[in-house]
């Protein structure tokens, strides 16, 4: 079973905010303070034939404004408009594979202020079969990716490898046994079926010998759970292999890091052949 689907060892948003800081705080300094009166020298200086001497910018002054405006720029994207993310897991085979690289639209759910994590801009909320990357609950250091199963309110089952919402059983069609490759070869045979989440199609894989609550996972067998208001119950498209909601609970609104939307990179390094897989660059996330 896997155990998580992003490992974040080094806080690159905190990092961002703290070199922007410092790039920007140099740069700045050096204009109000220092800089006028390196032209107040250099105008002093000025000879009778018209020339003077230079007053040279400080290295540690040059290197500061030309970085910050890189750095900022990278935390303004990565913080508001899309971050990349690489799966290391089979969580969510077959929609995305051990080694995609994927964009995450960081506004689809309202701007939040990087390192407080605090919603500055309420745009939208996730809905049923969205693909989300969220902070794990139980470790908020890192990051997990899910489909979205029950929204705030819903009643939520899972019995014979099958979800029902309030009572209704999502419908699925089986379609043939999954083949997989490179990383994915272990789920080889499994049974692949065409899940529907309120008219959002996908397509998940199952085990029928697997248990339906494997690993200690007890949230959801004991019967039916209601999710609370502003949290959501999530789970993996490879249902027999993935550690969500049915292990753990809700995930709360505020952990929310944003909607996964493409695949821009496939890099396996046990495929066959090349460890790129071009079929898979540029394909949306459903």
């Amino acid at each position: 079973m896997e155990t998580h689907s992003f490992a974040m060892t080094f806080d690159f948003p905190a990092f961002l905010v703290l070199a922007s800081v410092v790039t920007g705080g140099i740069w700045l300094l050096d204009a109000l303070l220092f800089a006028p009166r390196r032209r107040s020298k250099a105008a002093a200086s000025m000879q009778p034939d018209g020339t003077y001497s230079a007053y040279k910018e400080p290295v540690l002054v040059e290197y500061a404004r030309s970085f910050f405006p890189v750095i900022f720029a990278v935390l303004i994207l990565r913080s508001f408009i899309v971050e990349p993310f690489r799966i290391p897991s089979n969580s969510m085979m077959p929609t995305l594979l051990t080694g995609d690289f994927i964009l995450v639209n960081k506004f689809s759910y309202g701007l939040r202020l990087p390192v407080l994590n605090a919603k500055v801009v309420d745009i939208g909320e996730p809905q049923r079969g969205d693909v989300v990357v969220f902070k794990f609950p139980l470790d908020p250091k890192t990051d997990y990716i899910k489909r979205v199963i029950g929204l705030p309110g819903d009643e939520v089952s899972y019995r014979n490898k099958t979800v029902s919402v309030n009572g209704e059983s999502m419908p699925q069609l089986p379609i043939g046994d999954y083949t997989g490759v490179g990383s994915g070869q272990e789920m080889t045979g499994a049974r692949q079926a065409l899940e529907s989440l309120d008219g959002v199609k996908h397509v998940m894989l199952t085990r029928p010998a697997a248990p339906d609550f494997p690993f200690g996972c007890r949230v959801l067998a004991g019967g039916p759970v209601t999710v609370p208001n502003g949290h959501y119950f999530v789970m993996g498209d490879n249902r027999d292999n993935s550690n969500d909601s049915r292990c753990w609970g809700f995930v709360p609104e505020e952990n929310l890091v944003g909607k996964a939307f493409a695949i821009w990179m496939h890099w396996d390094g046990r495929r066959d052949g090349l460890p790129i897989a071009w079929s898979r660059l540029g394909d949306g996330i459903e």
